[in-house]
């Protein structure tokens, strides 16, 4: 049990601009809620919370991130932008009943999101927060979390989590140095209007899978997954041992492991249910495009810098009858699709006219209308990497957290892959069905 200890709003210390920030069409498509993030701390005798400390650095650093103490509005045509007005941030201080224990490996789950601030989503728009912040003290002085609520227009999470390590340095007493400064004009993504796709784009909208049984197919449950860095070796091996082409690279670890999770899905599908091979499966993901446009966006770029892609479709017969070269190889053809042209053409189609009619059901309260691409089909998996971003760095002064990762089960079937903590590996926080979740587990440590 959660209680409430106080809430407090925290606005910029200075006057900040006011001008309303112009947002992109990544910033417009995709999932229009919060994204809930937990950052674990072990007890340590240094630990305890300096609330005004946490709520001063806070309003220091909103200064140079003053779109975050704004509000979403909608635009006469139906977009959205950020109204720089610093009404400010919600930080709130709770306690636990439960231990450290008690939340065994923080896994997602009715428990984790107690962690994280409620977003009441029938408030109008201009009194939401982007941002909401809750500081919970476990029972017992055995450690306590940060729960973080963040407005996925507005951040991905590149951005996310550069915020939130900025604001752990402040926290130290540390400075940030200039190039921590965020950028703020994403004008760099408007792109001219194509008159037709550049390129050839895939199929958005498949044929849902209709399952006999509805409510039992479509029950989802988390896990948290490990692969000790030798495990991860392990099948990077495997999916290179067909002989590469030369001058081809070796498949990745993101290749691999998705490559993996994918047939480890593919094959509990088959084991429940045999006849199901010859159903459509995709991976789909988003990559970032900081780096793939010419001239790349500057790395402190503050906003959605994504744009998503899926493999080419094939059946989970195919991915069954095939070694894990496969699957990695049309992870990495969805990888390679994203060229400056498919960018340009992907984010103007996907931003339609029903999407641009899913924000405006969201600003009056039907939130729940908005639905991610694919999910109607267990076959298929979305599939989130953060294994290059620096999730542990959010030292708030009691040492790096022992644990982060999502709070939430999603609806979907989707995996998140980070670093381990303690540096060996990865862990992989996987959403899939829950009658399907034993098999899922056993296949995938079985050759590893």
């Amino acid at each position: 049990m959660i209680t409430i200890v106080a809430s407090y709003n925290v606005t910029p210390n200075q006057p900040t601009p006011s001008d309303p920030i112009w947002l992109s069409d990544s910033d417009q498509i995709g999932h229009l809620r919060h994204v809930n993030t937990i950052y674990a701390y072990k007890s340590r005798p240094n630990n305890t919370i300096d609330i005004e400390r946490m709520k001063n650095s806070l309003s220091k650093i909103l200064v140079p991130y003053y779109p975050i103490a704004g509000r979403l509005k909608l635009t006469k045509n139906g977009r959205m932008e950020v109204d720089c007005n610093a009404k400010g941030v919600t930080l709130i201080e709770a306690e636990s009943t439960a231990t450290f224990g008690d939340y065994g490996d923080f896994a997602p789950s009715d428990s984790t999101m107690e962690l994280v601030p409620k977003v009441d989503y029938t408030r109008p728009s201009e009194d939401m927060p982007l941002m909401l912040v809750q500081l919970t003290r476990f029972c017992g002085g055995e450690g306590l979390a940060i729960g973080v609520a963040f407005s996925h227009p507005l951040v991905d999470g590149t951005a996310a989590i550069f915020f939130i390590n900025r604001w752990a340095k402040l926290v130290r007493g540390e400075e940030l140095d200039p190039n921590e400064v965020p950028f703020l004009d994403r004008t760099l993504l408007k792109f001219p209007e194509p008159s037709e796709p550049c390129v050839d784009l895939p199929e958005w909208k498949p044929v849902r899978f209709m399952p006999d049984n509805i409510a039992e197919q479509n029950k989802i449950s988390a896990i948290l997954l490990k692969l000790s860095s030798s495990q991860v070796e392990k099948l990077k091996k495997k999916a290179n041992e067909q002989p590469s082409k030369e001058g081809v690279r070796p498949y990745s670890r993101f290749e691999a492991i998705s490559s993996h999770i994918w047939r480890c899905a593919s094959k509990a599908h088959h084991a429940h249910a045999s006849d199901e091979n010859h159903q459509p499966t995709v991976v789909t993901f988003s990559v970032d495009i900081r780096n793939r446009l010419n001239p790349p966006l500057p790395q402190n770029y503050f906003g959605n810098a994504l744009a998503k892609t899926l493999t080419p479709k094939c059946s989970v017969g195919d991915i069954l009858l095939n070694p894990l070269s496969y699957g990695a190889q049309k992870i990495r053809d969805a990888v390679y699709a994203v060229t400056y042209e498919y960018i340009r053409s992907h984010i103007s189609y996907v931003l339609g006219q029903e999407q641009l009619d899913n924000i405006r059901a969201f600003f009056s309260g039907q939130g729940d209308l908005i639905n991610e691409p694919y999910s109607g089909n267990p076959h298929n998996i979305l599939i989130t990497s953060w294994m290059s971003l620096p999730v542990y760095d959010a030292d708030f002064g009691w040492g790096k957290p022992v644990h982060f990762g999502l709070a939430k089960v999603f609806r979907e079937v989707r995996a998140h892959i980070i670093i381990s903590p303690d540096g060996d590996g990865v862990l992989i926080s996987m959403n899939f069905l829950t009658a399907l979740m034993d098999l899922f587990k056993k296949f995938f440590y079985e050759d590893i």
